[in-house]
């Protein structure tokens, strides 16, 4: 059985994820939450998106996805396509695939995804980048965790899981 393709995404009220190349909250409920689902596994990203982190994240393969064929960098793996990615990441030994980012790889893989670890943020802020609301003719919740704002959390957020209907 091949793996299963999912989407890691913290989303405002108004849809927004980034604004320039940054998460526009702070959320350290969201850092672990992301940690605890994307370790272990592959996880896929742009360049843009691994530009902002700064760094391969430990743990994982790190795949970055870019145009430019001449890119690298130590600690990762460098695809041209979201459909290269997601075959350097078959090769692991692993049952779920991660991608993380940023907008435009989304897009390319929101129809190709099985499960959604959406974080929506209780908020709207000003974003340069968005992801879609999820139809729910397609997804079906299948779990949320709610949790307020605090010292470290700026805003209210729930922890909901799509999955593909």
């Amino acid at each position: 059985m091949s793996a299963v393709l999912s989407i890691v995404v913290a989303r405002a009220e108004n849809g927004a994820i980034g604004v320039e190349n940054t998460l526009p909250w702070r959320l350290s409920n969201d850092l672990q939450y992301f940690k605890r689902v994307t370790m272990g596994k592959p996880i896929i990203m742009g360049r843009k998106t691994f530009d902002s982190i700064g760094r391969p994240l430990p743990g994982r393969t790190n795949i970055v996805v870019t145009r430019n064929k001449d890119w690298r960098h130590d600690g990762v793996s460098v695809a041209h396509s979201l459909d290269e990615a997601v075959s350097l990441a078959g090769r692991e030994q692993t049952d779920e695939v991660m991608l993380i980012g940023g907008a435009e790889l989304y897009r390319q893989g929101l129809a190709a995804a099985q499960r959604v670890y959406l974080t929506e943020v209780k908020t709207s802020v000003q974003g340069d980048a968005f992801f879609p609301e999820l139809d729910p003719a397609d997804w079906r919740e299948t779990s949320r965790d709610s949790h307020p704002a605090d010292e470290k959390n700026q805003y209210p957020h729930d922890f909901v899981v799509f999955e593909r209907s």
